[in-house]
């Protein structure tokens, strides 16, 4: 049983360990600014397009910076179960009410891209691949977080049952709200990284992703994308909602 103080340390390690990152990113951001502000020192300001390629640029050059850092063996924190925040947060960039109402029975998660076998999923497929769990935090880029359970199959395990190319960049995904993300190949082989089917121990519902999510602890938020439609593997950027409007694409934590 864990003791009060124990919990205690434990928080104060979760909590060390998440000040490190923040300042970690924050210098990132120092550099990034310092690097484009440099940059910039030869542009006309109006020039919009200028202005943007050259920030584009270093944004590009702190995602490479992060993913030199990141390391597939570093875990995210995890945590009991009474832990877990009730309610779970609904996010997402449209209100709750407009969440995609999905046909389980008829769902097929679609594959494309450098995969060897490209045929459709069933839910009951993806059910019958070993499953696991998590309660892990979900890192708002807003400044909230909540903890959450999600089960599902480890998504290194998916990958490799359709015979993904483990040495391609990127893994994108397409989702029935409209919504587009995409992953760095090392992210999506992380131990961790999740394609969840259950909140809890419930099917997910419409408002957390219904039928299918990729809990990516390791990630921001808006990184975890929901009611996934398709997934494809490959070496052309493929970019993201947020991320093509400026967020930065690695976003690691």
């Amino acid at each position: 049983m864990t003791t009060p103080r124990r919990r205690s340390q434990q928080d104060l390690s979760v909590h060390k360990r998440q000040v490190e990152n923040l300042q970690r990113r924050l210098l990132l951001k120092e550099m990034l600014s310092l690097g484009a502000l440099g940059m910039l020192a030869g542009c006309d300001l109006q020039d919009g397009d200028a202005v943007d390629k050259v920030l584009w640029t270093m944004s590009r050059w702190n995602d490479r910076v992060q993913a030199k850092l990141f390391s597939r063996t570093r875990l995210a924190p995890t945590y009991e179960a009474s832990r877990i925040t009730r309610p779970f947060p609904f996010n997402a960039f449209y209100p709750e009410y407009d969440a995609p109402d999905i046909d389980g029975a008829a769902f097929r998660l679609q594959l494309s891209g450098k995969i060897d076998d490209k045929r459709a999923w069933t839910l009951a497929d993806l059910r019958a691949l070993p499953q696991s769990g998590q309660i892990t935090r979900h890192i708002c880029i807003e400044g909230w977080s909540a903890i959450g359970e999600w089960r599902g199959v480890a998504f290194r395990t998916f990958l490799e049952r359709i015979g993904a190319d483990m040495t391609a960049r990127y893994v994108g995904f397409k989702c029935a709200d409209k919504y587009y993300s995409s992953l760095d190949m090392e992210t999506a082989m992380h131990p961790q990284t999740l394609l969840a089917l259950d909140f809890g121990a419930d099917p997910l519902p419409a408002e957390y992703g219904f039928p299918l999510k990729l809990r990516v602890p390791t990630k921001l938020g808006f990184k975890n994308p929901k009611h996934i439609a398709e997934i494809f593997v490959t070496n052309d950027y493929p970019g993201g909602y947020w991320e093509d409007q400026g967020y930065n694409w690695f976003s690691g934590v």
